[in-house]
């Protein structure tokens, strides 16, 4: 039904009717130094042509471009068939199914989504999905702190290579908890979070659990069994913040070290959703059994009825509607339902060939871009190790001019590093997809030498 919003003699009932003078009585308690205010930059009110039109504007704006841009989200091709499913009527809700009775086609769903997941992860259990990658990190902190019984510690080894989006994310959420994040410094060789590093930010005191990213920011894959060994023997947990694609080809934290990780979360959107200017996306979060019952989110249990038959339910519902809220894992419900529809129709659809070869893909489109790109004047890589489907480069200039030359050429050239890491200098960080075929990246090759000619940093070539 359409909205209609309270008239002012209908507000005017209500606030007599409660005894309040007027609305900002309701909001008495929160200190005038915590309110934002007017929002003087929002232009005015526009009507839904007009709306309509604007943003027809602002996506054609993107019509075209070459996307070399990832930092946690990635432009993949996406089957016709994924979003056709999924936006039919039967699945076109996200909203939660809490009457089992008639709810079984969206539990199965859920179901086979957790079962895909603990395989992709070789974990034992797995949740129906939270609100993206970032707050799925800072559920699994937050859990971490909850289960690690070995002792009460609240300090979380968080390698400075995490996406840093997360880490502010994470952050935000839990300070006001007592919870310390300890940064741990990456090897400005490598790349790599390295053991010796963690050891250092360690110190003398007990931690909860250690952050390990495979791979990490910089699309640098890290020693992740020497890793999870060493902060399990500190009786700490492990937390594997993962690219869901790369587990295709690479090992499933599951299996890291001796005895594999306690927890494994991550960003879904690689997983069947377009980019779509930042969302929605779904992160995904799965763990040991003995962890379950701090597991944050819906689970999905599959059973027998009286008549034999598989029957799925809501299980393990440790939320606040449901149990004291002081004992709550979270208050989490809803949360991106349809975007896990999307996305366990595009598993299905790939299978784990499919996912492979995809991963292989994009690892042999990121060689090649490195390779060609390095081959300029003026271009170098900065780490040494192993990495994904991303690359850091370090050029002679500045590079915010080169990315603004390069838009101007519809080549989104990738992701300004100069923000969050400023002591590698005039860098970005470069991903190739299954996308970007050769011809796209001697087109970005093309284009960026000749940027670097004409700011005197690579050298003119010779005429033929």
């Amino acid at each position: 039904m359409p909205y209609i919003p309270h008239t002012p003699d209908d507000i005017q009932a209500m606030l007599d009717t409660i005894g309040v003078a007027q609305l900002d009585d309701l909001f008495s308690e929160i200190p005038a130094a915590l309110r934002c205010g007017q929002l003087d930059d929002l232009p005015p009110g526009l009507p839904e042509l007009e709306i309509s039109q604007l943003m027809q504007q602002r996506a054609a704006q993107d019509a075209g471009a070459l996307c070399f841009i990832g930092a946690g989200a990635y432009q993949h091709h996406i089957p016709a068939a994924v979003w056709e499913l999924a936006t039919r009527g039967e699945y076109y809700s996200a909203y939660t199914p809490y009457q089992a009775e008639a709810s079984q086609g969206t539990l199965q769903l859920l179901y086979e989504y957790q079962s895909m997941m603990v395989n992709l992860t070789a974990m034992e259990a797995s949740n129906a999905s939270l609100y993206d990658g970032a707050t799925a990190l800072a559920e699994a902190v937050l859990m971490a702190v909850r289960a690690n019984r070995q002792h009460q510690s609240k300090r979380i080894l968080m390698p400075v290579a995490v996406n840093p989006a997360y880490q502010a994310v994470v952050r935000s959420i839990v300070h006001n908890q007592g919870i310390e994040l300890v940064p741990v410094p990456y090897d400005p060789a490598s790349g790599q979070t390295m053991l010796d590093a963690c050891i250092a930010a360690k110190g003398a005191d007990d931690f909860a659990a250690l952050v390990i990213a495979q791979p990490n920011f910089f699309g640098v894959l890290e020693e992740v069994d020497a890793l999870t060994d060493w902060a399990q023997a500190q009786r700490a947990l492990v937390i594997a913040q993962v690219n869901p694609l790369a587990l295709a080809i690479l090992e499933a934290p599951g299996h890291w070290g001796q005895a594999g990780v306690d927890i494994v979360c991550g960003e879904g959107q690689p997983l069947g959703i377009p980019l779509s200017y930042g969302g929605p996306y779904f992160g995904f979060l799965c763990c040991k059994k003995i962890h379950v019952r701090q597991m944050p989110g819906r689970i999905v249990g599959r059973t027998l009825d009286l008549e034999g038959r598989p029957g799925y339910t809501l299980t393990l519902q440790a939320r606040e509607q449901h149990i004291r809220r002081s004992k709550a894992t979270s208050n989490i419900c809803t949360n991106q339902g349809l975007m896990v529809t999307a996305a366990t129709i595009h598993l299905a659809l790939l299978g784990a060939s499919g996912l492979e070869r995809t991963a292989l893909a994009c690892h042999a489109q990121t060689s090649e871009l490195v390779e060609k790109l390095c081959a300029i004047p003026g271009v170098h890589l900065v780490f040494s190790s192993a990495r994904f489907h991303e690359a850091v480069l370090r050029f002679d200039t500045p590079v915010a001019p080169l990315l603004r030359a390069l838009a101007a050429h519809n080549i989104l050239g990738g992701y300004d590093l100069s923000a969050h890491y400023p002591e590698l200098g005039a860098a970005i960080l470069v991903c190739a997809t299954e996308l970007r075929n050769s011809a796209d990246i001697d087109k970005y090759a093309e284009h960026l030498r000749r940027i670097l000619v004409k700011t005197g940093v690579c050298p003119v070539p010779p005429k033929l």
